[in-house]
């Protein structure tokens, strides 16, 4: 899957996340990253700089 195909980069709720983390719809973005096969394949197709700079900025393990 190519990143253009997944969306997770212009993803509305991450946008609104990324706006107001605290939000219902940014918790519900948080949330579904969980088991989202769309987000893992978004990470999986990241150059390793852009994945940590992701992980960091998302609290991803």
């Amino acid at each position: 899957m190519e990143i253009k195909e997944i969306g997770c980069e212009s993803c509305e709720l991450r946008k609104k996340y990324d706006e107001k983390p605290k939000s219902f719809r940014g918790r519900f973005w948080k949330f579904h990253t969980r088991f989202c096969p769309g987000w893992k394949a978004y990470l999986n197709s990241l150059e390793p700089e852009k994945l940590a700079e992701i992980k960091s900025r998302y609290q991803i393990p």
